[in-house]
């Protein structure tokens, strides 16, 4: 009886067994039928994403395309954990590839059901060689792009860099990213257990991907390294630590020099002691030009019928604002309490002539006033577009200028401040782009620093870039504020048979809110133009030279300005006027 009874309850738990399997076999079958091919599918379906190039970036050499910026040909290590021998792929690693490791093996291991994972990135092929020769098993290689910056430093904050996970930052690489970039594609196969592709299945896809397009700059490559150069031994001379420089052609907008120094080593990006470093001073900097801007306040002036060249003003030390003394920097005894022209006011950079530039765009030639500042608003915000972003190809910061109506106290004296480039913000972009519209013939136009995309040795302009060219000053009022930058100042260099002109700016800069009126830190500008003599300015250069607690002034900045234009005049081999 105890056997037929065990035998019994067997028989009963085989067919309780049976039945639970069949139940589950028909959810499995008929009730979760959708969901068990999605998860089957799911394990045998590879989905990758097929990586596009990125364009390559070129500057210009003569009337050539030159390459600055290339592609090297690199591989992602991919393993799968669950059949890769761990120690094996983390000696064959250490041994070929230790600086291209991107992942803790230790880790990677600890990571229940992990089937995919990319362990080295940006390998050389020489090395992913290596490594495939070691015969670990389940390892393979994904060929990619690395980018390569064969001039090393040269152009590096106008340039910018492609960072870990291939996105352009900063410069040319971020702001022209997705032109550069392309867009990426899509496979969708079947794989077998090691996610290698089969090409098989009625469900396959592949999307290509769209390769990015090379890109051409205006930039000249010879000039930006000859520019380069001269900044640098010019630093030497002086306290200042850095400098920014840009050369543009004033009657195109064409920029053929960008850069600021110092520089680094786009690829090497990370081994910089502060990001700051990364930062295009030219574009993404509002500052205080200082006496540079007193060339936009006597053009609205004489543009308005105001002013000429020789109108006259009575020049005191000090004019009082507000209640506020804003002195002349310029102090000589000579020009004191003397009546002076205007001509002699931006000469000597006289904060009294800028102001008094003021008081007449307000029909008042004896106080500031409303008029006078939206007149001047009307100018610098509306017509030179100071504060604004000036449609660049790069990225840019805006600025400030302040609304003439603001209602803060001292407005008067904050524009009294504005005459003369102190108590606003604006880019060297802004600035240079302003200043050529004074002296070539009265046209603000937008700048550019990108020819168009690369395409079958055939240079295209890009598309939907709004270009804008609008007459902002007469030709009479350009040609008044040449002759005055002309003779503004008596040059070390000064050829026979050419034009060249121009005006510093020494500013004062804010410390803990207030401007450092012990002049401990100053920041040195300037701004001009080299053209045959009588002819429209072919180039305008402007640098900006500074240092942290350092007082450099514009005498530092003139004379890098002047080895410029010379290395300009050269280069360009502008004939000076028989």
């Amino acid at each position: 009886m105890p056997n037929q009874s065990r035998i019994k309850i067997l028989k009963y738990l085989t067919f309780a067994t049976l039945a639970i399997i069949t139940v589950r076999l028909f959810f499995i079958q008929i009730v979760e039928h959708d969901a068990w091919v999605a998860k089957a599918v799911n394990q045998h379906t590879l989905l990758e994403t097929i990586t596009a190039k990125r364009g390559e970036i070129y500057m210009m050499d003569g009337d050539q395309p030159v390459p600055v910026v290339l592609n090297q040909t690199v591989y992602q290590v991919i393993i799968d954990p669950a059949v890769t021998d761990k120690e094996k792929i983390k000696a064959a690693l250490e041994k070929n590839a230790k600086e291209y490791i991107t992942a803790d093996l230790d880790e990677v291991y600890n990571i229940e059901g992990l089937r995919y994972y990319i362990v080295a990135k940006n390998v050389p092929y020489s090395i992913a060689v290596k490594i495939a020769e070691e015969g670990v098993g389940s390892v393979w290689l994904k060929e990619g792009n690395r980018r390569v910056y064969p001039e090393g430093e040269m152009g590096s904050t106008l340039l910018g860099f492609v960072n870990a996970d291939g996105l352009g930052q900063y410069g040319v690489e971020g702001s022209l990213n997705k032109i550069l970039a392309g867009k990426e594609g899509l496979l969708k196969t079947t794989a077998d257990v090691n996610k290698v592709a089969l090409s098989i299945g009625k469900d396959n896809v592949k999307i290509p991907a769209e390769d990015g397009k090379d890109v051409v700059l205006s930039v000249d490559r010879n000039l930006e390294k000859g520019a380069e150069e001269i900044a640098r031994r010019h630093l030497g001379d002086s306290v200042a630590a850095n400098a920014a420089i840009l050369i543009m052609n004033p009657n195109s907008g064409e920029v053929v020099a960008m850069t600021s120094l110092p520089g680094y080593d786009p690829g090497n990006y990370g081994h910089v002691k502060d990001a700051s470093i990364y930062i295009n001073q030219v574009t993404e900097v509002p500052y205080e030009p200082a006496s540079i801007c007193k060339n936009f306040v006597f053009s609205a002036a004489i543009n308005e019928g105001k002013m000429t060249a020789d109108t006259t003003y009575f020049n005191e030390p000090y004019v009082v604002v507000d209640g506020i003394k804003i002195w002349n920097a310029e102090q000589r005894a000579r020009l004191n309490n003397h009546t002076l022209t205007m001509r002699d006011g931006l000469y000597w950079s006289l904060n009294a002539a800028s102001i008094q530039a003021l008081k007449l765009l307000g029909d008042d030639p004896d106080s500031i006033n409303a008029t006078g500042r939206e007149r001047m608003y009307n100018y610098y915000y509306n017509k030179f577009r100071l504060g604004r972003v000036t449609g660049i190809e790069l990225i840019e910061a805006e600025g400030n200028i302040w609304d003439p109506h603001a209602e803060i106290y001292g407005l008067d004296a904050a524009y009294a401040n504005m005459t003369f480039g102190q108590n606003l913000g604006i880019t060297m972009i802004q600035t240079a782009t302003a200043f050529s519209a004074v002296v070539n013939g009265g046209y603000w136009r937008t700048p550019s620093i990108v020819k168009g995309t690369l395409e079958n040795n055939t240079i295209i302009p890009l598309e939907n870039r709004e270009i804008v060219k609008d007459q902002i000053l007469s030709a009479e009022t350009s040609a008044m504020m040449r002759e005055m930058l002309i003779n503004n100042r008596s040059w070390r260099y000064d050829p026979a048979g050419y034009d060249i002109g121009g005006k510093s700016g020494t500013a004062q800069v804010v410390i803990n809110g207030a401007y450092d009126n012990e002049m401990e830190n100053l920041v040195g500008s300037y701004a001009g133009f080299v053209s045959q003599q009588g002819e429209l300015p072919e180039y305008v250069i402007m640098v900006k030279m500074w240092g942290e607690g350092q007082a450099v002034s514009s005498g530092d900045a003139m004379e890098l300005f002047e080895s410029l234009a010379s290395f300009v005049i050269d280069y360009y081999k502008i004939k000076p006027k028989a």
